[in-house]
């Protein structure tokens, strides 16, 4: 009886063993799995790089047009102090002959 119970005993263990292991299938599926979610990755960060460079891009590009207008308002503002120096000075002029 002893040794039944021990040959049981030694078929449990082993079954349970063999149960616990993965097999050659299950360890090419997880590769696959793994290699499928690596290139997830990558392609994540090559879309990540490239979002990066068209956001930078696009910032220059802001950055020029603000430059651009800046300038614009200078100009305009220049253009637009002389324009009322030309006007008082021909106010002036249209008072003086006024007085004649």
């Amino acid at each position: 009886m002893k040794k039944s119970h021990l040959l049981i005993s030694m078929m449990l263990v082993l079954v349970s063993t063999l149960m616990g292991c993965a097999t050659s299938g299950e360890l090419e599926k997880v590769q696959a799995q793994q290699k499928l979610i690596d290139a997830k990755a990558e392609q994540a960060l090559q879309d990540a790089q490239a979002a990066k460079a068209a956001a930078d891009a696009a910032k220059l590009k802001a950055d020029e047009v603000t430059t651009r207008a800046d300038n614009a308002e200078k100009a305009a503002l220049e253009r637009e102090r002389i324009a009322d120096e030309k006007a008082k000075r021909a106010d002036a002029a249209f008072q003086k002959s006024m007085l004649k």
